[in-house]
């Protein structure tokens, strides 16, 4: 008999908010029908096995909507279908969103590439970065000739390097400043690599970089209105596009509703974004199927854990607490784990989860969307909530990135692709909001 601590921490546990799915996980739920029929692998698999030039894809989406996961099933899609990829998180050891730059990415591209094929010939690389030594040496905390060094041994410095640019912001500017004014010809020699590596990749085998959590690059305005985003995607467009594989790069979802929007799609192919879970219509009611598909993500997770357990009545007291959680999610998927570890958190021990519990949870968790929100920013919520749409401008983009907007998506009747915006639920329920609100509507009342 599993004691309830002991159900409970593996409930707790089977909603890990920051970790994705691996490919073929039995919690996986198909979400496409409640996201505008949007697919990672038509949308962006078939674009690289059509094409007989290399790719250059974008990928977006509110930061915890669950594109690791979905570029994680694409990653094995492809390998299926006699590719070789190169995935990685860039912000694990690579960047700090809080400070990224065109340099940082390219670095650590090569840091992977260097890493996952190894049967290729680095020789092209190390002599790169013998002719930098003199200047990146210090940078890299070591006083080691690079030539005293065995092969794996030079190699590593690059780790090095992306590693100081991560972690260490007194060397991440100088790093920068050493290595911009020679980002072309480290691209020539990264691609004498990647051509090396894929003559000695199995026959017919094509190279595909996924370059993920980009989206997490924090914008930094600059005085002139242009941000950090416009620098790195717009401005080294051709940089990145510089590699002689199929890449694809996740950006923030603000970025494909900016000024650059244009420049994006003449650049790359259309962006690609991947929206919530649609749980209420544009015209706020709810939208059951959502609400039935973020159940199923809920229930899916409760199975592995006890698959005896009845999640409307072992889990929660009632049908109506659920739904109110999922409602209070968004759609949201990284939401909803955190919105779910918090009323297990706070279940006293005991299940099931009572109304109480699900209040308190999401009382908490409005906190940081309240603190994240300028005074400015209010009426701006109470605009887009009644009218459904953003405007292209910085404002409206903060608030994307910072999830206080929502992006929806569906087909109408006629198989058209409608997009929506919506405040997060879980803003709809603070004071100030709710009495700006209020304000507007007995405005447009005495007007009638």
């Amino acid at each position: 008999m599993v004691k309830q601590g002991d159900l409970l921490k593996r409930l707790f546990n089977a909603f890990k908010p920051f970790e994705p799915l691996k490919p073929g996980s039995p919690v996986y739920v198909d979400c496409r029908e409640v996201r505008g029929d949007g697919d990672v692998i038509i949308d962006l698999a078939e674009n690289i096995k059509l094409s007989d030039n290399n790719t250059y894809q974008l990928y977006a989406g509110h930061r915890g909507a669950g594109k690791s996961t979905e570029l994680l099933r694409l990653k094995e899609h492809l390998e299926n279908n006699g590719y070789f990829i190169v995935y990685f998180a860039a912000d694990e050891q690579d960047i700090n969103p809080e400070d990224t730059e065109y340099a940082d990415i390219l670095l650590a591209c090569t840091r992977h590439l260097l890493e996952h094929l190894k049967q290729a010939n680095p020789q092209p690389l190390l002599d790169w970065l013998k002719g930098r030594w003199g200047d990146l040496k210090d940078l890299a905390n070591t006083e080691i000739s690079l030539e005293s060094l065995a092969v794996q041994s030079q190699i590593s410095q690059y780790a090095k390097l992306t590693a100081n640019i991560r972690a260490e912001p007194t060397l991440r500017r100088k790093i920068r400043d050493k290595i911009n004014p020679y980002t072309e010809s480290l691209i020539e020699a990264l691609n004498s690599f990647i051509r090396d590596g894929k003559n000695k990749l199995s026959s017919g085998s094509e190279l595909v970089i996924i370059a993920d959590s980009l989206d997490r690059i924090v914008p930094i305005v600059q005085p002139d209105g242009r941000s950090n985003h416009d620098e790195i995607f717009v401005d080294r467009s051709a940089q990145l596009k510089g590699l002689d594989c199929d890449t694809i790069y996740t950006i923030p979802i603000s970025m494909v509703y900016s000024n650059q929007a244009p420049n994006l799609k003449v650049e790359y192919d259309d962006p690609q974004v991947l929206p919530m879970i649609m749980v209420e219509t544009p015209e706020g009611e709810v939208f059951d199927l959502g609400v039935a598909t973020i159940r199923e993500i809920i229930d899916r997770r409760v199975s592995e854990v006890n698959p005896d357990l009845c999640l409307e009545r072992d889990v929660f007291e009632s049908r109506e607490v659920l739904d109110r959680l999922c409602l209070m999610s968004g759609g949201h998927v990284r939401d909803l784990m955190l919105l779910m570890q918090s009323v297990i958190k706070r279940a006293g021990g005991k299940l099931p989860i009572s109304a109480k519990v699900v209040q308190r949870a999401i009382t908490e968790a409005r906190l940081p969307y309240k603190r994240s929100v300028q005074q400015e920013e209010w009426q701006i919520l109470v605009d887009v909530f009644r009218s459904k749409s953003i405007l292209n401008n910085q404002q409206h983009r903060d608030l994307l990135f910072n999830r206080c907007l929502l992006e929806y998506t569906f087909l109408d009747e006629e198989g058209e692709k409608q997009t929506w915006y919506d405040v997060h639920p879980l803003i709809k329920g603070v004071r100030e909001f709710k009495e700006l609100l209020e304000l507007s509507f007995k405005e447009v009342r005495s007007q009638i």
